[in-house]
């Protein structure tokens, strides 16, 4: 994280009126311009780059053991074979996933979201 973070405003405001345009007075209505405005408050959002990480699993162990490791270790993890694995944004939970092979790349099957607000994935 930057050093710089604490001069950033702690309580974005990421709520943004998405609801249907309103009518003007003489009964015109502002469709165009309000779908303008969505789309330019939206756009900002997807050049902000994020890092999305898939955790298999992990495990706490001791600085010792991890010394201890060779070639040849097994590390137990804390997940059962064929669970799904965690999607995290920007380290946060975001949501599960399995693996997938598309094009010879591993991808990502999308099981569930995770509800959360925009502002959560800041950090």
């Amino acid at each position: 994280m930057s050093e710089h973070t604490d001069d950033l405003p702690q309580d974005l405001n990421l709520d943004f009126d998405l609801s249907p345009a309103t009518a003007l007075p003489g009964g015109a209505v502002a469709e165009e311009g309000a779908l303008l405005e969505k789309k330019r408050k939206l756009s900002l959002f997807s050049r902000i780059p994020v890092t999305l990480t898939l955790e298999v699993a992990s495990v706490e162990i001791s600085l010792a053991e991890l010394m201890a490791v060779n070639n040849e270790s097994i590390v137990e993890l804390d997940k059962m074979a064929g669970e799904p694995l965690d999607i995290k944004v920007n380290g946060i939970l975001f949501g599960k996933a399995e693996v997938v092979v598309v094009n010879d790349k591993y991808g990502l099957r999308i099981i569930e979201f995770n509800n959360k607000e925009l502002g959560e994935l800041v950090l």
